[in-house]
């Protein structure tokens, strides 16, 4: 007997899809690209124009100011008619694209005027089905702050403090960089920036190179021991005048 084939979902191979098929919201209907004649009619005279055909004018601050209290209004108001939805619509959005903590996600709905307990619910939702998960957004912001901006565990500890991460997932997080990592990330800082600071005085050189890792976050010891390295081999590149 021949087993019926159904039909595949219609977000299959579409994350985006998939997530809205999660939470129950319908899929968005694509936008219709317009037909050359539309494109002609909107180009010759379908478009606003300022005056005189012209650029439109500069909005004043009041008039930018009544938008803008005019948009949070509206926002609010579409809040107040269902709560739900909006809250997850705004998840759904800022999710997309970009991992976010869980704080940043609950400060994001709380300006948005989204109640404190339907947050809560949705926040506790998205984290139960892998949306939301602290520990691993953790892992990849250490790991590439690390590698982008040369940053120590303190200096990342920070960050991820001010992002609403606890401090057993940072810690697990920050493991990541021992103390090779950080003396070759310090290392390349000091040899990028020694391109510019030739000719310097050797004390001056010293101090700044050191501030430039301290602001890092590298502790004090291993950022002089960095510095010396990099300035002792420097000098010895340094063509030497014959006697």
């Amino acid at each position: 007997m021949t087993k019926e084939t159904r039909p595949a979902p219609d977000w299959v191979g579409d994350v985006g899809l998939g997530v809205r098929a999660w939470v129950g919201e319908p899929p968005s209907t694509p936008e219709v690209e317009p037909s050359d004649g539309a494109r002609a009619r909107r180009g010759s005279g379908g478009g606003r124009k300022g005056r005189g055909g012209g650029r439109g004018r500069t909005r004043t601050w009041e008039e930018r100011e009544a938008a803008r209290i005019a948009r949070e209004e509206a926002a609010a108001a579409e809040v107040e008619a269902d709560p739900e939805a909006v809250a997850r619509k705004i998840l759904l959005d800022t999710l997309t694209g970009q991992a976010r903590s869980r704080q940043e996600l609950a400060d994001k709905l709380a300006k948005r005027g989204v109640p404190d307990e339907l947050a809560a619910q949705l926040l506790d939702r998205f984290t139960e089905v892998g949306l939301i998960d602290d520990a691993a957004y953790a892992r990849q912001w250490v790991e590439s702050r690390h590698r982008s901006r040369g940053l120590a565990p303190r200096a990342l500890a920070q960050e991820l403090r001010r992002k609403g991460i606890d401090d057993e997932d940072a810690k697990s997080a920050l493991e990541q960089i021992d103390e090779g990592d950080q003396r070759a990330a310090a290392r390349a800082l000091v040899d990028k920036k020694l391109r510019s600071m030739r000719g310097l005085d050797h004390q001056v050189a010293t101090r700044r190179l050191a501030g430039l890792l301290a602001r890092k976050g590298y502790a004090a010891g291993l950022a002089f021991s960095v510095v010396r390295e990099a300035l002792g081999e420097a000098a010895d590149d340094e063509p030497h005048p014959d006697l």
